[in-house]
């Protein structure tokens, strides 16, 4: 069979010097690689003391925002669920009852939702969708976890306490529309 190029080379099989043989100058080599890295300035840091800045755009822990009022903003619409690729966001609807005004802020809410933090992609879909704008992600790293059941966050992790609320003016930034003048 011809080549489709002329490009060929002949493969010759040299004779191996006696240092060659012997590999002590690949491992010299080797071991220089090596001695030159331990007066490198290290990379590492050490986490939970030394944090590293973040990016303005990174996109960590889920939050589900409240009204100036306390209230809840979130309708239970679903757009968050359908927008997500993953399918991470699963939640339940119910009808607000009489006197629970003060916690609800429209007659529907979410009673369960949920986000499982193994399947989310931190797409920030589900805040883009979001048309109360009540979920937000945040600037917080995820938490580690011992457990697959622990990364499913409920409503008592994501929703916001209210005498700690979380400042995503940031993250709606985007959302407001400029000034003119």
């Amino acid at each position: 069979m011809q080549p489709l190029t002329n490009r060929s080379k002949q493969v010759v099989q040299k004779e191996m010097t006696f240092m060659e043989r012997i590999y002590l100058p690949a491992i010299l080599k080797g071991m220089a690689i090596t001695l030159s890295h331990f007066f490198k300035k290290k990379n590492t840091v050490q986490y939970p003391e030394v944090k590293r800045p973040i990016a303005p755009v990174y996109r960590g822990k889920h939050v589900l925002k409240r009204d100036d009022q306390g209230r809840e903003r979130c309708t239970a619409c679903g757009l968050c669920a359908v927008a997500c690729p993953a399918e991470a966001i699963t939640m339940v609807a119910a009808e607000r009852e009489k006197g629970e005004e003060h916690l609800y802020r429209e007659e529907k809410y979410a009673a369960i939702y949920e986000i499982n933090q193994l399947r989310c992609i931190f797409c920030g879909l589900c805040e883009e969708a979001c048309p109360k704008e009540a979920i937000f992600l945040t600037d917080v790293i995820t938490p580690v976890e011992t457990s697959r059941n622990e990364f499913v966050y409920g409503k008592d992790k994501l929703v916001e306490p209210i005498n700690q609320r979380i400042d995503v003016s940031k993250r709606q930034s985007w959302r407001m529309p400029e000034q003119q003048s």
